[in-house]
């Protein structure tokens, strides 16, 4: 079986999507790999000094990389996190007489998104770790050299600053996939579980389509809560993607604390760094725009602010070891309800600390 996705295809339109590096060939280039060695290191010390957490599988190990390198990764990354997803559409497809030109299409279209985060990414922890493959290409954090040194250059950014930063929230996330000992098996779980139930029936995504024409009619944007994953959900699905939501919303809004409490007096300009991040994340017009809300980006994005949020109440109604009580199992992670409502999870995981 050939699969429903031709990744060879996917990678070469990403790739050219992802466009000319003119930063990879910068003399400042050279200086990237030496800092974000030393840097990830320092992270993985202030981190584990802020939050209590501790990798369990060795020291983080940091990987400069091109964008056809992230590409390449991610490809790979894909391939394996969307293979019960993509082994059932194949089966489907394989009877099929335009099979060959669906997988290819479908390979171009993974290539377009692909190529098109090659150019905003700056960094990203890989979670996925397979026993049976290369141990040395997984549990990488990785950084896409054009792309830091375009923002350094573009926004005037002190480099060691900006990278040390970078650093700590990335290795934030790798604390809590590694310093956890439940989480990456967690998070998969759920990922395979939400992947493993869609059904592969056309008939499916037309009924998907019509309600997106639907929603659109009446001016709401079908895409606003999820992208293309969660208009074609079941109701089970939707169950599911609730639960990755919340756990999503709160190490996305702890990576982002983390980060600031651990690289406080250390890093003057975190909160112009923060700033411009942001506005970049929200400035997306047009196609970017569209891609972002395809993919569930901007949802994504949400997360940010709504686990920040979360998090800040329930250790404001508390202390700021409320949330240690998340860590302790599955269960007590909240759920995106909760997130949302700060005082509902402190009255279910926590209520006899409650002021």
């Amino acid at each position: 079986m050939n699969g429903a996705v031709d990744w060879s295809l996917a990678e070469k339109v990403a790739v050219r999507v992802s466009g000319r590096e003119p930063f990879a060939e910068s003399y400042y280039y050279d200086s990237l790999e030496p800092d974000f060695a030393e840097f990830t290191a320092q992270a993985e010390d202030l981190v584990a000094q802020t939050t209590g957490l501790r990798s369990l599988s060795g020291p983080a190990r940091a990987r400069l990389t091109d964008r056809a390198g992230w590409i390449a990764a991610n490809v790979a990354s894909f391939q394996r996190l969307l293979r019960p997803l993509i082994d059932k559409f194949g089966e489907r497809m394989e009877s099929r007489p335009l099979a060959p030109v669906a997988r290819k299409f479908a390979g171009a279209e993974v290539g377009v998104m692909l190529g098109w985060m090659s150019t905003r990414v700056l960094g990203q922890y890989d979670l996925l770790i397979i026993e049976e493959e290369a141990p040395h290409d997984q549990d990488i954090v990785y950084y896409v050299g054009p792309n830091v040194l375009a923002l350094e250059k573009l926004y005037a950014f002190p480099p060691r600053e900006f990278r040390l930063w970078l650093a700590l929230h990335e290795v934030t996330h790798r604390a809590q996939f590694t310093g956890i000992p439940w989480m990456r098996e967690h998070f998969l779980g759920l990922v395979e579980k939400m992947l493993g139930s869609v059904d592969p029936d056309p008939k499916r995504f037309l009924d998907a389509l019509a309600r997106a024409a639907e929603a659109f009619r009446s001016g709401r944007n079908p895409l606003a809560d999820g992208g293309v994953m969660a208009l074609v959900a079941s109701e089970d699905q939707r169950a599911v993607l609730d639960q990755v939501s919340g756990l999503m919303s709160l190490l996305e809004g702890h990576g982002d604390i983390t980060m600031d409490r651990a690289g406080a007096g250390l890093i003057p300009s975190a909160e112009r760094f923060s700033g411009v991040l942001r506005q970049r994340r929200q400035s997306a017009q047009g196609l970017a725009r569209f891609l972002q809300q395809l993919i569930g980006l901007e949802a994504k994005l949400a997360q940010y602010e709504q686990g920040e949020r979360f998090i800040t109440e329930v250790e404001a109604s508390v202390d700021e070891h409320v949330l240690d009580a998340a860590w302790e199992r599955p269960e007590n992670l909240p759920t995106i309800a909760e997130i949302r409502e700060p005082s509902a999870w402190l009255a279910r995981v926590a209520p006899a600390r409650v002021a």
